[in-house]
């Protein structure tokens, strides 16, 4: 009784055993097939569909054979359907878990492309024209994307685009403090308008709002009555422009 008792056990480990192999392999193919799906919406462009079946795969198999490859997918995904909250998850999420995997440069790119999409959606949303004046909240924090990643991956094979965003946004950023200091010279508030061109000067030296913002000063100092100041920055404007 006790060798076919120990053989029934035996029988029903290794019959569990096959189950189980069974199971893990029915497992990996429904994987295998639900990512060549996902691949074949990306490849055309139905991004959308793409991004609903990478977000059931990401759920379904978070240690999964393509765990890591879906999740960079999703970012990309969500990304192309304007999904920015989610794509910024994905991203946090991705470098959180793996800080030292290969594609962190790429990760970091793509933070600073979702962030210049949600500065564009912000302003289309809010407003449908363009207004120099809104918050540029969402530039800043994709220029200093960029310049993380630049910082941390300089041989990067974004690097060099991640460079000329960086140039635009600069722009984007001095545009915003020219409409400020426009706004208060024409409210008469001098100082305020004078410091906001300084600080163009001091901050963006490579835009092409520098000769505005110095105009503005030698207006604004002049009203002062700051003569020094005033011919200071006609100095400048006029060595220059």
């Amino acid at each position: 009784m006790r060798v076919v008792f120990a053989f029934a056990i035996c029988t029903v480990l290794f019959l569990s055993g096959c189950s189980s192999r069974s199971n893990d392999e029915i497992q990996r193919s429904e994987l295998d097939n639900l990512y060549e799906l996902s691949q074949t919406y990306l490849q055309a462009g139905r991004f959308a569909d793409a991004a609903s079946l990478l977000s059931q795969i990401n759920t379904r198999y978070p240690f999964g054979a393509y765990a890591q490859q879906v999740q960079l997918d999703l970012i990309y995904a969500q990304y192309k359907v304007g999904r920015e909250d989610q794509a910024l998850t994905v991203i946090d999420r991705f470098l959180s878990l793996n800080p030292n995997h290969g594609d962190n440069d790429y990760v970091r790119y793509m933070r600073g492309l979702v962030h210049l999409q949600a500065e564009r959606a912000f302003f289309r949303d809010a407003f449908g024209v363009d207004r120099s004046d809104r918050n540029p909240v969402y530039a800043e924090r994709a220029y200093d994307d960029f310049a993380e990643l630049i910082q941390r991956h300089p041989d990067s094979k974004y690097a060099a685009d991640a460079r000329q965003r960086m140039v635009a946004i600069q722009s984007r950023l001095a545009q915003h403090e020219l409409a400020a200091a426009e706004y208060y010279l024409r409210r008469e508030a001098y100082m305020a308008a004078a410091r906001r061109g300084a600080y163009i000067l001091e901050n963006f030296q490579s835009t092409v709002q520098v000769q505005r913002a110095l105009e503005i000063m030698v207006t604004a100092y002049t009203e002062l009555g700051l003569t020094q100041q005033a011919d200071d920055a006609r100095a400048v404007l006029v060595a220059n422009f």
